[in-house]
């Protein structure tokens, strides 16, 4: 955002990193309870969608809704809990699997309702017919540039 942008364009730049901050603080403040951080929380269900085979690695960087350039230390500490378990591929020992564990599947279970909870109470305000223009536009904003 520069100083010369136009005040609408300010206005929903502004918009967006304020709504994505305060998601990202109350998605904090109901994960530390249960002791994961938001993004430990993407990794579990990027690899309970992938359930049996699990997924490599590079795979689950680049599922995450915020990348981040430590996944290895992530997984590590998944692990380190039992949420997630490496295995090395037969086929290419230089590539490794991660899967979610029965544990992760549980803790998973026990958050499912407190984060379809909050996901409502942040949209609360909006008509069902606004939350869907909202995702389309931005699912626009949010596209990689060709």
């Amino acid at each position: 955002m520069t100083a010369d942008s136009p005040p609408h364009t300010k206005a929903a730049v502004l918009g967006i990193l304020r709504a994505a901050d305060l998601l990202r603080r109350r998605g904090a403040a109901l994960l530390e309870p249960y002791g994961l951080t938001v993004q430990q929380f993407n990794v579990l269900r990027i690899l309970r969608g992938a359930r049996p085979d699990g997924l490599c690695t590079l795979t689950i960087a680049e599922r995450m809704v915020e990348q981040t350039p430590g996944i290895t230390r992530l997984i590590d500490r998944l692990e380190a809990k039992q949420l997630v378990r490496r295995v090395r591929s037969e086929e290419d020992r230089r590539q490794v699997w991660c899967r979610i564990t029965p544990e992760g599947l549980r803790l998973l279970a026990r958050l499912d309702q407190p984060v379809a909870d909050l996901d409502r109470a942040v949209v609360a305000g909006l008509a069902r017919a606004d939350q869907e223009r909202l995702a389309a536009l931005l699912a626009v904003v949010h596209r990689e540039p060709a």
